[in-house]
């Protein structure tokens, strides 16, 4: 059972992701500082240190939590699709729109590289959205529906056209019709590796 100090900690920690959530949606990573991340929670310095270490642990713990809210969501929307060319599309279709949420493009996509670095930006979405990729690659390939490509390429290939499109759909003067061209480019691409049905051709 959970002892009242245990359910304070958690309360406590959730004060401090919804605030973060709120207050690094509304304005860029720099702008928000410690205080007033404190203040507008209503806690202490020593809690923000005691359950993030500070300013930069909690934005990396916002920004993972909404990569496992996305994947979650690209999961859900996949998950009663059996053909793997469905699957691949449906998952696509299920990642841009996650990146059209204000959260996820202001925090992930936007912000996530400036506060994180490039480096550890890289890795936390890799082993979210990456390892996403590669389960509905190897999908297509125990279905014998995978162009003789290593699976751990095409991956790699999705990965990166899906990281940079995202980016550049956040950067674009008209994001819906970025949007839009972008999910029609990724199909395009799926369908040039992912057989439309019976095995793939020698």
């Amino acid at each position: 059972m959970e002892t009242l100090r245990e359910k304070y900690a958690e309360n406590t920690r959730r004060t401090l992701l919804d605030t973060g959530l709120s207050l690094f949606t509304e304005r860029d990573y720099t702008a928000v500082s410690a205080e007033e991340l404190v203040r507008t929670a209503g806690l202490t310095r020593g809690a923000l240190y005691h359950h993030f270490d500070g300013k930069a642990g909690l934005f990396e713990a916002v920004f993972e939590e909404l990569e496992r809210q996305a994947t979650e969501r690209i999961r859900a929307a996949i998950a009663p699709v059996t053909d793997p060319r469905e699957r691949a599309y449906r998952g696509v279709d299920a990642f841009l729109d996650v990146c059209s949420g204000q959260a996820y493009r202001h925090i992930v996509l936007q912000q996530g590289p400036i506060a994180l670095g490039w480096q550890r930006w890289r890795e936390l979405d890799q082993l979210h959205l990456g390892g996403l990729v590669l389960d509905i690659v190897n999908a297509a390939l125990d279905a014998g529906r995978l162009r003789p490509h290593p699976a751990a390429l095409v991956a790699r290939a999705f990965y990166g056209a899906l990281t940079e499109l995202s980016i550049t759909i956040t950067e674009a003067d008209e994001p819906e019709q970025t949007r839009t061209q972008a999910g029609e480019l990724v199909r395009d691409l799926i369908g040039g590796v992912v057989t439309p049905g019976g095995p793939p051709p020698a």
